[in-house]
């Protein structure tokens, strides 16, 4: 397959902000239908967007982290599942850069493919000729429904030594799609439940985790390409932040878009813009996105900075990567909460953009990787010279 045409950094987020008109007209359809909606999908798929994580030469683009954050960002002002979903799109997507060139022929076959997946080790693996069977249950899987394959993680049982975590790439026909996404956030994003069972897989679909965690890749393609050799956390946690910098930016939008036309009820300030409580609450919440992004960008320039040089990652900035992580959802929960609170009780109803923020953003500060308190106890406990208390750093 021929090298695409790489669009610029610029390129693709203007791309992504002519993309609000249609992100915006099938949101409410999307939370109705718990998933994306199938024109969604498509304008996503004309803008190149599956295409961010896949290399160069199967037609991808290759793109850094930073362009992830930017273009996330955008999505994400306009619908924060359909940033949201792409972005987990990315992150398997990466993943899949790192099996061995063969398998990564299979998958990359289909053109704009879309990979969904999970770093839960939640289902059971044992030894089988060729491969593994695996017997399981992955749930919060964003973009079930519209993918092509699912990047999947299990612990396997009865091979040499002790128990140990796999990542294995699956068709997404071979799994059964447990329709169970009733939330009151994020629910666009169609983050249902997928099942296995016994369910063979073939030995080159397979990898230690412990390897992958520590940037131990089998592609031999891949591995000095700068896009491709950084660890996976720090990119998983780059490839993640756009969404939330975008939802606080969204916020904002949503609430000046009402602020001029709408009075503080039982005071007497026919208009809001007027009360200086709204001139503080407004400063706040601006301020607190432009700290967001100051996080979301340190990140992604740590994440490609180290890619293109090389060098060795240290434990240290392993944890300060998810630490920022976990400061941009704190600070842009924090933005919209101040937007919300200031909304008024007509941003409560269900036409109300505000309304669908503050429930998304809610919904991404509870995830177990992105939750601002676990992150930063991480990044304590290792600048107090303490060993992690955990895999995914």
């Amino acid at each position: 397959m021929p090298n695409a045409v790489i669009p610029t950094r610029a390129q693709l987020v203007q791309r992504a902000a002519e993309l609000a008109p249609v992100l915006k007209k099938f949101a409410a359809q999307a939370e109705a239908d718990r998933r994306l909606h199938d024109d969604t999908i498509e304008a996503l798929t004309e803008a190149g967007f599956f295409k961010l994580r896949v290399p160069k030469r199967y037609g991808g683009y290759e793109t850094d982290t930073r362009t992830l954050v930017d273009v996330a960002a955008e999505l994400g002002r306009a619908d924060g599942a359909t940033a949201w979903t792409t972005s987990v799109y990315w992150i398997p997507t990466f993943m899949t850069a790192m099996f061995p060139d063969a398998v990564q022929d299979e998958v990359f076959s289909t053109p704009d493919v879309r990979i969904c997946g999970t770093l839960s080790p939640s289902a059971q693996a044992a030894p089988a000729p060729g491969g593994i069977v695996v017997n399981g249950k992955w749930s919060f899987v964003s973009g079930a429904h519209h993918s092509h394959w699912q990047e999947i993680v299990a612990v396997l049982f009865g091979a040499d030594g002790p128990p140990q975590p796999i990542m294995a790439l699956v068709p997404i026909g071979d799994l059964q799609i447990v329709d169970d996404w009733h939330t009151s956030g994020l629910r666009g994003t169609g983050s249902v439940s997928t099942v296995a069972q016994d369910l063979f897989i073939p030995q080159e679909r397979v990898l230690p985790l412990g390897a992958v965690l520590q940037g131990q890749y089998a592609s031999e393609l891949n591995r000095d390409n700068p896009v491709y050799r950084t660890p996976l956390l720090p990119v998983a946690s780059a490839s993640s932040v756009g969404t939330v910098l975008g939802l606080a930016r969204a916020a904002k939008d949503a609430f000046l878009e009402r602020v001029t036309s709408r009075g503080i009820t039982y005071t007497g300030y026919e208009k809001q813009a007027e009360a200086p409580i709204t001139h503080h609450q407004v400063a706040e919440a601006t301020l607190k996105t432009d700290q967001a992004e100051f996080h979301a960008h340190r990140l992604s320039g740590l994440v490609d900075s180290k890619g293109e040089s090389g060098a060795e990652w240290s434990l240290e900035e392993r944890a300060r990567a998810r630490a920022d992580m976990g400061a941009v959802v704190r600070l842009a929960k924090e933005a919209v909460d101040i937007f919300a609170s200031a909304g008024g009780g007509s941003s409560i109803y269900s036409d109300a953009p505000l309304q669908r923020i503050t429930r998304d953003i809610q919904a991404v500060s509870l995830h177990a990787l992105m939750n601002p308190n676990t992150n930063s106890e991480l990044y304590g406990r290792i600048l107090l010279g303490q060993e992690p208390n955990t895999l995914y750093i």
